[in-house]
């Protein structure tokens, strides 16, 4: 190497440490204004794939107090992470997800892409492969970021961390109620099987 090129490797060091010097400051500004709401990030990290940082980002984009958003629809709506309804005499046109969100909607892709990997949280896992089987890649995890921004929103609402057991709950019909066969249909099609009408 001569000394043309070590130098060239200096400035690159310095700079490179220059770098993660800015990072290190910017980190600790951030840190510095959340210290505000420390009982909420707190909550909103029990989440499936969100770290303190993520957790950070999401309430800087919807706040702590919930009673905004008249429901978690809304605010999913609101994210951007909701279908387009467009029907025109009786055909659907499209179920495209609208352009709103742009800063918290690729955010919530990133945890939801982290938190379908996790071998902890079944629940999320088990959802994103009975969507994919029957509408791809990209809609379950859409699908699997919607989940999750319902949770903080309810996480956030009632101030109690993410519990699985409670969403395994609710997702599950219940025991005694009678179903029609196009309901059992319909669940049987979510949990991923594929139902052919043999008459």
């Amino acid at each position: 190497m001569c000394a043309n090129q070590a130098e060239k490797l200096r400035i690159i060091r310095s700079h490179i440490d220059s770098l993660e010097l800015c990072k290190l400051n910017l980190e600790s500004e951030i840190l510095a204004v959340a210290e505000k709401f420390p009982p909420q990030i707190n909550l909103v990290s029990t989440v499936p794939g969100i770290q303190t940082f993520s957790a950070i980002s999401i309430i800087g984009e919807i706040g702590v107090d919930m009673s905004v958003f008249e429901t978690s629809r809304h605010l999913c709506s609101w994210a951007g992470l909701a279908p387009q309804n467009d029907n025109s005499a009786g055909k659907k046109k499209t179920t495209r997800i609208s352009r709103a969100g742009v800063y918290i909607k690729p955010l919530l892709v990133q945890c939801a892409l982290a938190a379908i990997k996790s071998n902890k949280h079944t629940e999320v896992r088990n959802r994103y492969n009975s969507i994919k089987k029957r509408r791809g890649h990209k809609k379950a995890i859409i699908a699997i970021a919607r989940m999750l921004l319902t949770a903080i929103y309810n996480i956030l609402k009632k101030n109690e961390p993410y519990s699985a057991e409670l969403y395994l709950a609710a997702n599950k019909p219940p025991v005694a109620r009678e179903i029609t066969v196009e309901q059992a249909i319909y669940i049987i099609q979510r949990q991923g099987y594929l139902v052919i009408n043999s008459a």
